[in-house]
């Protein structure tokens, strides 16, 4: 029991030790310097962010340039390669398309063999114009080596030209989509 009764003893001395008024918490000028000092950390996280915009700006503008300086696809295929003579004697009929199927084929020679990005469709188109241009290529080879007449020939190499001409169609119209990507 004593105890207790010392407790509040020593709690009643402490109390009567406390000052009578309690201290101000801070004056004006104590408000002034605490209010600068969040002024110049809100300045500084300012700087920091007109950096960091000035950063990505800068980051757009060249990848903005980096695209646009790319050469733009051509807007005709046949533009791409100079147009020769042939260099075997033929007849008028078949000069002109095989000088134009010449530079088709150069065209998509100079073409990668495999686009970065493909879908099914224009895959599976190219790759059917391929097969049968390869038929018609075996089959102008056995004409060839049989002396077929020269109407089969033509009629081959007539069929030869418009499937290139096909394929040089959907190879640039990949290469229109890739470019608008």
């Amino acid at each position: 029991m004593h105890s207790d009764l010392e407790a509040e003893a020593k709690l009643a001395r402490a109390l009567r030790e406390l000052p009578d008024e309690a201290a101000r918490p801070y004056g004006f000028a104590e408000f002034q310097r605490r209010s600068l000092q969040r002024t110049r950390a809100s300045r500084s996280r300012a700087g920091g962010q007109l950096l960091t915009a000035i950063v990505v700006i800068a980051l757009a503008v060249v990848a903005l340039t980096s695209r646009l300086d790319r050469p733009a696809p051509p807007l005709h295929p046949q533009a791409v390669v100079e147009v020769r003579e042939p260099e075997t004697p033929s007849t008028p009929a078949t000069a002109a398309p095989a000088v134009r199927a010449d530079v088709m084929e150069r065209w998509l020679a100079s073409l990668p063999s495999e686009p970065a990005l493909t879908r099914v469709g224009n895959r599976a188109a190219v790759t059917g114009l391929e097969d049968r241009i390869a038929q018609v290529d075996d089959l102008l080879s056995a004409a060839r080596d049989a002396q077929a007449a020269p109407a089969r020939l033509g009629a081959l190499q007539q069929e030869r030209a418009r499937l290139v001409g096909a394929l040089v169609q959907v190879r640039y119209a990949e290469t229109l989509a890739d470019a608008s990507r």
